[in-house]
């Protein structure tokens, strides 16, 4: 969704720095999640967005509004209102330790910036871009890390309850297998 509106902003030629601009734009802005073919898809303004808003560029800008607090409080509160309709799996740099704080389960993903950029340069090149180079995907990973760690409202950190999972030297189905053997436990175990 961060993505989404970074998005908007760079089409629209809006600083994403400059909360008054994106106030403005969020005013006039739809974003929705949709299913399909049990597929996760972002809608902007009814358009499908979901491959674009997976470049370096978008997700610089996806980091530096995400720091604006107007941004952070209309998304928490999207994100928020999907998740009292449904059972999901939500992923983001804030949803256990603010956006869904009682979530019976939560992850902390992470793997080593080295290994997220060699992950990063594969879905890039699989998508056709051939100009992104690991150096310049590690810096954007190093420089949305401390930025996201260091903004005010809902900085990027591990919930106290969540589960930390180093998925620096695991395949996804690994990962996934991992994640859901804990959630079946967790299912298994009754509500305090």
């Amino acid at each position: 969704m961060y993505r989404a509106v970074g998005l908007k902003a760079l089409r629209l030629g809006i600083s994403v720095r400059s909360e008054p601009e994106i106030a403005g734009m969020l005013a006039a802005t739809r974003l929705d999640i949709v299913f399909n073919n049990k597929e996760q898809h972002i809608l902007l303004d009814g358009e499908d967005v979901s491959d674009l808003i997976r470049t370096p560029q978008v997700s610089l800008a996806a980091s530096d509004v995400s720091a604006l607090p107007v941004v952070r409080l209309r998304l928490v509160e999207l994100q928020r209102e999907i998740a009292s309709r449904q059972s999901l799996v939500l992923d983001g740099r804030d949803i256990g330790s603010y956006v869904l704080p009682d979530a019976r389960c939560k992850f902390f993903l992470t793997a080593s910036e080295d290994e997220r950029a060699r992950r990063r340069l594969r879905d890039l090149q699989a998508r056709g871009d051939q100009h992104a180079t690991l150096d310049e995907i590690r810096q954007d990973i190093a420089y949305r890390d401390r930025q996201d760690s260091q903004r005010s409202l809902a900085p990027l950190c591990q919930a106290p309850d969540a589960i930390l999972v180093d998925t620096t030297d695991m395949t996804i189905d690994q990962v996934v297998d991992a994640i859901l053997n804990i959630i079946r436990q967790v299912q298994n175990e009754p509500e305090a």
